[in-house]
């Protein structure tokens, strides 16, 4: 076993490597080859899939549960504001810069260090399952969703992403949904035709007045935005026969989404198609274990806005990690290094009372 100097100091050395790798979704082959060397360097026997690294505790017991640790090693591309190299690394005043510094290599790192402090433990009372994965930026389908059929079952997960190592419970699905109103062309002068605006209208009313009942603790209620408009009409003086608008729904955990498909295709005129339906709200309960054991180091429990590769998990997970989701895809990204080292204990200490 490191010691924790050792692993504090191995953890920033592997981040600035990474981040001075790009690694941009769908092209972290490079950063895949560090975190793989890395691992193989420590002594850990690493696997691969795609640009997916994932690896299981020197004594791993099939019989045994196994808990996942992951997080993922993609970035955005750097904004236009940024007035420092998004690729340096360097050090400032404590603060780690780079791209993907806080979102998420500083999770990343936190966690491949527990996972090294936990790595030749014997009688373990769960196996330790580590996977640093690709494509979560873009909700990509070669991540973790295509990693998870070929990894041992699961029985929960942390999920490394910056939550300033509180615990994020439940997490918003994303739905977006096309909407088409069926009117009938005629002549504006005449009053002919059936003004799809007009239905359109009626249905962008509804939205905006409906309130669903049920409203999250943690998410409070699912909401509905209206996010675009068109027809492919360009003629002043045709009454359009279709209109088209977008749905952006952001679903809490108390309901799925099939629940709120049904409710918008009995109460609006407008024909509904999901673009996607991948992206499910999420919740792990308060008694689940490894919350109990976050609540008792003094951390809060709260509900986030904004989508992970937890979304894609068909177990409990547990969204944490160091860093501020407030820095995330802005430019000059940083993560203060005592964050990582603070990291790295709350993920060791989070999962000695289960271990």
């Amino acid at each position: 076993m490191s010691s924790k100097l050792e692993l504090y100091q191995q953890a920033i050395s592997l981040l600035q490597q990474l981040i001075a790798t790009p690694s941009f979704s769908k092209e972290e082959d490079k950063t895949a080859d560090i975190i793989t060397i890395y691992l193989e360097k420590s002594g850990v026997k690493t696997n691969r899939y795609l640009n997916n690294i994932w690896a299981v505790n020197k004594y791993f017991d099939a019989s045994k549960p196994t808990i996942l640790l992951n997080s993922h090693h993609d970035t955005v591309k750097p904004n236009k504001e940024y007035t420092r190299d998004p690729f340096e690394a360097a050090i400032v005043d404590d603060k780690l810069f780079g791209l993907g510094s806080n979102d998420a290599g500083g999770c990343l790192v936190s966690l491949i260090a527990c996972f090294l402090y936990y790595y030749e433990e014997q009688n373990l009372k769960y196996n330790l399952l580590l996977a640093a994965t690709a494509e979560e930026e873009i909700s990509g389908k070669n991540g973790v969703e295509i990693l998870l059929p070929i990894l041992p079952p699961i029985d929960f997960a942390i999920v490394g992403e910056p939550t300033q190592l509180n615990l994020a419970i439940a997490e918003r699905g994303l739905l977006v949904m096309d909407a088409m109103v069926k009117g009938s062309a005629g002549h504006a002068a005449r009053n002919e035709g059936d003004n799809a605006i007009y239905k359109a209208i009626q249905d962008i009313h509804w939205i905006q007045q409906y309130q669903f009942d049920r409203v999250s603790d943690f998410l409070g209620p699912v909401k509905i935005t209206v996010t675009s408009f068109y027809t492919d009409n360009k003629q002043h003086n045709v009454v359009p026969a279709s209109a088209e608008y977008l749905l952006d729904i952001r679903v809490n955990e108390l309901y799925t989404f099939e629940e709120v498909i049904t409710i918008l295709q009995h109460s609006l005129q407008a024909t509904l198609t999901p673009r996607s339906t991948r992206l499910k709200s999420t919740s792990i309960p308060i008694q689940h274990p490894i919350v109990q054991s976050g609540i008792a180091l003094g951390k809060t429990c709260y509900g986030s806005p904004t989508t992970s590769d937890k979304a894609l998990m068909p177990f409990p997970a547990l969204k944490m990690g160091p860093g501020d989701s407030a820095r995330s895809h802005t430019a000059d990204e940083f993560i203060f290094v005592q964050e990582i080292e603070n990291g790295i204990d709350t993920y060791i200490h989070l999962l000695k009372p289960l271990v």
